[in-house]
């Protein structure tokens, strides 16, 4: 279709505002956490890698390149040489990438000395863009650019040619800490922890003090769950609201308009009934002939189809078991959704989830496993979970492995007086993998604190074993594995 010239300008001036000496409108007074790593890029001239800022629909993408444009401005840098477009707009989306280039081109001459800064939102709209990128890579060293998505590509040989090309970036939804930031709840003073292996180190006193300081936590870390970490819903005051704007605005459009414009999904009724499934087992081990059995007219190769663009469309994480083989690759996945506030909003349950334990349970599961993923990212690590072949009673909720230690976390959200034998999963594999060190996220602040277990092998339970467990509340362990942004950019 050809588009107006003046059409496509008019877009394209809307969008850079700082080329008309203009100010950029509408940007949150603090940033995450991850626009440190957006900025590091940015003053790294030695890479030609492009960036890719990948995350869910609504998750703040756009918000964190149009900061890192304002700083840009802010120190300097030419205006007329940086360009944002978006191709989620109907204009652009027609234009194309090279036209929109073009267009970009003929209005502004690049002011020479100084590289030319692509910001461009929702690439999965422009055609064959992975191969586009390539090229850009390898044969123009004087563009710097960097995409983001909301869709991941699948599998395929365009893909695999981006390797070396561009360095991914994951968004996910608001950490805990952020949240309290944008909600403009004031946290507690408490000491800063670049791990939590620190805290192996405490003293009873140490916990104690801290334990007195970040009790109120709690209910603002219940009200995360119920309001999640998209920022728009989750600024919303009225819950009702919040929650509709989640089914609508990010699983409606995901299931409804994502998968049939970019994946060609046309049996859009399996693929929410599906996803009504994924939120009723959120932080479940997924088999997918029971999940066939219950929904009937789903098939194998359907689901497991439509699981791939979930997740995809990072809707989801997929965590495989823990082992070696085939005992992986015959193992059944653990699933857990993108947001713990999903699957309440969607089951319309609103507070009542806070008075379900397993519901409860489900959620804070998922929260404190997006913020270990999260944390951990930067050291690529692998995400697993444990469950014994002889009994599959036997289980440990997450393992994070880095390099060749193993970091078992088990979720005990319950108003329950902790207890080691409880942990029975937990003990068994801390015993069988000789490792001396392992977390337990709960409920109760009574516990918080170093705890050693007994062994879980028959006849030896009063043997204790050298490994010990930290019990932590986990609305402190999400606050401070949330690393926040700053107050002020």
């Amino acid at each position: 279709m050809d588009i107006p010239k003046t059409e496509l300008f008019a877009v394209l001036q809307e969008f850079n505002p700082w080329w008309a000496g203009q100010p950029i409108q509408d940007l949150p007074p603090w940033q995450r956490s991850v626009s440190r790593a957006i900025w590091e890029w940015i003053q790294n001239r030695k890479t030609r890698r492009a960036l890719m800022l990948s995350g869910a629909r609504q998750v703040g993408k756009t918000t964190l390149f149009r900061q890192a444009i304002r700083r840009l401005v802010k120190e300097g840098f030419p205006p007329a040489n940086i360009l944002f477009a978006t191709f989620d707009h109907p204009i652009l989306k027609l234009a194309g990438l090279a036209r929109t280039l073009e267009a970009w081109e003929e209005l502004y001459v690049a002011s020479p000395g100084h590289p030319r800064y692509l910001f461009l939102d929702e690439i999965q709209y422009a055609p064959d863009w992975q191969t586009w990128l390539k090229h850009q890579v390898d044969f123009q060293p004087s563009r710097r650019i960097a995409v983001t998505g909301s869709a991941a590509p699948l599998r395929d040989g365009a893909t695999e040619s981006g390797v070396g090309r561009w360095e991914s970036l994951p968004l996910p939804t608001l950490s805990f800490g952020e949240y309290l930031h944008l909600r403009k709840i004031a946290a507690p003073q408490l000491p800063a922890v670049q791990s939590l292996r620190e805290l192996f180190n405490w003293t009873e006193a140490d916990f104690a003090k801290v334990g007195a300081s970040a009790r109120g936590l709690t209910v603002h870390f219940h009200d995360y769950l119920l309001r999640g970490g998209f920022p728009e819903p989750a600024q919303e005051d009225d819950l009702v609201r919040c929650q509709r704007l989640l089914r609508e605005d990010i699983v409606d459009k995901v299931l409804k308009r994502d998968m049939t414009a970019l994946y060609g999904v046309r049996r859009v009724l399996e693929a929410e009934k599906i996803f009504l499934y994924l939120c009723y087992h959120d932080g479940g081990i997924l088999d997918i002939a029971t999940l066939c059995r219950e929904l009937d007219g789903v098939n194998k190769q359907t689901a497991n189809n439509l699981l791939d663009l979930f997740e995809a469309t990072h809707l989801i994480y997929r965590l495989k078991p823990h082992g070696y083989g085939k005992e992986v690759l015959r193992g059944r996945d653990k699933v857990y959704l993108a947001d713990a506030a999903i699957p309440g909003a969607v089951m319309l349950l609103g507070r009542k989830l806070l008075e379900q334990p397993e519901r409860l349970g489900a959620a804070v599961e998922t929260a404190f496993f997006k913020h270990a993923y999260t944390w951990f990212f930067s050291s690529a690590p692998k995400f697993t979970y444990w469950r014994d072949k002889k009994n599959k009673d036997y289980e440990v909720d997450l393992i994070s492995e880095l390099g060749d230690r193993l970091v078992p976390f088990e979720v005990k959200y319950r108003d329950e007086e902790f207890t080691g034998r409880s942990l029975t999963g937990m003990r068994h594999f801390l015993e069988k993998h000789k490792v001396t060190q392992g977390y337990v996220i709960q409920r109760r602040w009574e516990d918080f604190g170093i705890h050693q277990l007994p062994s879980a092998r028959a006849g030896e339970e009063r043997t204790l074993l050298d490994a010990k467990v930290l019990a932590i509340p986990a609305s402190l362990a999400c606050y401070w594995l949330s690393k926040p942004g700053d107050l002020d950019d």
